[in-house]
């Protein structure tokens, strides 16, 4: 039991400035993570159950932000019922153009649901852009969640904690519902053997059009929870999408629990990343994605084909 022979000579070891910014950084990589595992989770429900890459998801992520400020401002709605009414209003929004449009697509290759919704990303932020601008709108922290608590090491914003805690609930009920219990079983089944499905009178139709309003929605809840912390702009989510589509491949594609894990030990590494070498900050995930792909093509939590 030699514990203070080695710490001692390590705590030397790291610069004080370092040993100053690793809390920040940690608390940052958390929060990122936070949202890459809720982004990465919707956009590995609608892969994985129906099989579209939806390049629309930072799209409807931006929308989720949009909607939450909509409320406020022209509806007196503030920001703890827009938490379930904005993505509520994106999930449908959603579930239309499932039905008009990527319910066609679905015998063709992925490659055509990709270029739909890619091009359907390019046309709700051109809307919201000329719209609004883009040099953002700012959202107000609720007031039960404003001012903060110092741990003695850093000092934590009630909300950069809430959003912690609001996105690994969301991502665990989520999860729950799809691999336990019998909602999720019908929602496995109907994208593997619809045929069977639909002989036993279950509408896999409907259901394969809740499931895509699922992952719009997941995308829009964590929208709302970023309008407070980031400006609410067109571009928000376009400059999330590239990160949270490397978070999905690296976890796996379609690989629920894989999203999850993989969006919060990524979000981490970053903030690591951004202490030790700020230069790579930007790339570690993309390096990271690279050796997971030369290493295990199906991603770590993928099946291999």
């Amino acid at each position: 039991m030699d514990h203070g022979l080695s710490s001692p000579v390590i705590a030397h070891r790291i610069p004080h400035s370092v040993k100053l910014t690793m809390p920040g950084q940690l608390l940052l990589g958390l929060i990122n993570g936070a949202f890459y595992a809720t982004l990465s989770l919707g956009l590995a429900i609608i892969f994985g159950l129906l099989n579209i890459i939806n390049f629309a998801h930072g799209a409807q992520y931006m929308m989720g932000a949009f909607m939450a400020w909509l409320l406020l401002n022209y509806l007196g709605i503030g920001y703890w019922p827009s938490l379930i009414i904005a993505p509520l209003i994106v999930a449908v929004l959603g579930m239309i153009i499932e039905r008009l449009l990527l319910s066609r697509l679905y015998k063709l290759d992925h490659l055509y649901g990709l270029l739909l919704t890619f091009g359907l990303a390019l046309i709700i932020e051109g809307l919201f852009r000329n719209a609004y601008g883009v040099s953002g709108l700012s959202y107000q922290v609720p007031a039960m969640l404003s001012g903060g608590v110092n741990l003695g090491f850093i000092y934590l914003p009630y909300y950069r904690g809430w959003i912690v805690v609001a996105s690994l609930l969301v991502c665990i009920a989520t999860w729950l519902v799809i691999e336990k219990t019998r909602l999720g079983s019908f929602l496995r089944a109907a994208t593997e053997n619809p045929e069977l499905v639909q002989a036993f009178g279950i509408n896999v139709p409907l259901i394969i059009t809740l499931t895509y309003g699922l992952g719009v929605a997941l995308a829009a809840f964590a929208g709302v929870l970023a309008a407070p912390v980031y400006a609410v702009n067109p571009n928000m989510g376009a400059n999330l999408i590239i990160v949270v589509f490397a978070v999905v491949v690296i976890g796996g594609m379609g690989s629920i629990f894989g999203a999850i894990i993989t969006g919060l030990s990524l979000g981490i590494i970053e903030g690591l990343t951004k202490v030790f070498y700020p230069e790579a900050a930007s790339t570690v995930i993309f390096v990271i994605m690279a050796i997971v792909l030369m290493i295990k093509p199906s991603g770590l939590f993928g099946r291999s084909v």
